[in-house]
């Protein structure tokens, strides 16, 4: 097949599954809408306090509005989380003590979450450090959720299950609402006491229900992914039940002030807007991350999803099997963004990481990557790690040139 046509014919191919993500599109910008109606968002709730950022109206509205979103008793979105990271390690910290056990039940949790909790790196500031007990689930080929295996784990001595919705730096299948929904069945089922807590990055807004609609305690993620729209600067969001929300607060700022303060620095506009794009904008991700998947099918590389697979994150995976490719594909992207395209990008060390990470993607806003990125750790199997795109043209445009490098 003529390279320059490659993309054009995958994109034929696709057309069949853009009608179910417009669907999807549809339904989550009537559930954000009708949120901001209920809460009556106005012009004054952009308006921005200093200080203690005590009686901030827009924020105490802002966090109506994604509790409504996600369908929950409390939310807190707030520009003091500084990275998903962060959220989810405020999560952990504030709803876990000394001799209580976390279970991680689908494999070992992303790069940076095994600093967070201690299996990885300095030990004393992590979960293990301050006593918190901890276990995981396997996987079953590296790949599939083991039912079986978290039925016979969970018992009245856990006090808190993560489950990780994307894949992260592994080639397991991400995890869908329907396969949520199961594991929390199940871990229900054994300890209805356990806390059911569910990193949510790279997911929101992909399919029509969100993990805390089929029974999930908390969730957290970033605002600078999925929910932000591609223009939130910093930040990120916990939803869930009343007691778990707040305890994660009381960890981000202190005990005494929780959700009450925290000057937003004249950010609430960006933020309120940016969800209000977010199910347009993870729309255009996903038609790009289909298109991709198609491209990589028809060249002849391991790619997942497939273009027919239900998404329920933004990742698409490219197995090339040795580093060359990798490196490749990654220099052609950033050669292929708005920001920096002059940039040349090499594997280097990155914190929170114990392998060299090669990472693309010239974006308004550092580590956006709901804006078009990819990214992938220097070891076998060689894998890049494709995700976001504020429009769908930019990532066809991007994928014509990637082709057109890979197959020289």
């Amino acid at each position: 097949m003529e390279k320059s046509n490659l993309v054009e014919n995958a994109e034929l191919k696709v057309q069949k599954y853009f009608k179910l993500v417009d669907e999807i599109k549809e339904y989550n910008q009537e559930k954000v809408l009708k949120a901001f109606i209920k809460n009556q968002i106005g012009l004054e709730h952009f308006a921005t306090v200093s200080g203690y950022g005590h009686d901030d109206m827009g924020r105490e509205a802002l966090d109506k509005v994604f509790a409504d979103v996600f369908k929950t008793e409390k939310a807190i979105a707030r520009i003091h989380f500084v990275s998903g990271t962060h959220t989810l390690a405020c999560c952990l910290f504030g709803n876990l003590r000394h001799g209580e056990k976390l279970i991680s039940v689908a494999g070992s949790p992303y790069d940076t979450m095994e600093e967070v909790i201690g299996t990885r790196g300095n030990k004393r500031a992590s979960l293990i450090g301050h006593g918190v007990l901890y276990d995981e689930v396997p996987l079953i080929n590296e790949t599939d959720v083991d039912f079986e295996g978290i039925k016979n784990k969970i018992d009245k001595s856990v006090n808190m299950v993560l489950i990780q919705r994307s894949r992260g730096y592994s080639l397991r299948k991400s995890l869908n609402i329907e396969t949520i929904g199961k594991i929390i069945d199940i871990v229900k089922t054994k300890n209805p006491n356990c806390i059911c807590f569910v990193d949510n990055c790279y997911g929101e807004f992909v399919e029509k229900l969100e993990p805390t609609e089929v029974g999930a305690d908390l969730v957290a993620g970033s605002l600078i992914k999925n929910i932000g729209g591609g223009i939130v600067e910093a930040g990120g969001y916990v939803a869930g039940k009343e007691e778990y929300v707040d305890q994660t607060a009381f960890r981000l700022t202190a005990p005494g002030i929780g959700t009450e303060g925290g000057a937003m620095l004249n950010q609430l506009r960006l933020i309120y807007q940016g969800l209000f794009m977010a199910p347009s904008v993870v729309s255009e991700a996903i038609k790009g991350s289909i298109l991709a998947s198609q491209v990589f099918e028809d060249i002849g590389f391991i790619s997942t999803p497939k273009p027919d697979e239900i998404r329920t994150d933004l990742i698409q995976t490219i197995k090339f099997g040795a580093p060359e490719p990798l490196l490749e594909f990654c220099k052609t992207l950033q050669s292929y963004s708005p920001v920096e395209s002059y940039l040349t990008p090499i594997p280097d060390e990155v914190p929170g990481y114990d392998d060299k990470l090669i990472m693309a993607g010239g974006s308004f806003i550092e580590g956006s990557t709901i804006e078009l990125s990819a990214d992938g750790p220097v070891r076998p199997p060689f894998a890049v790690y494709m995700q976001g795109g504020l429009n769908y043209a930019h990532v066809k445009i991007a994928l014509k040139g990637i082709v057109n490098n890979l197959l020289k």
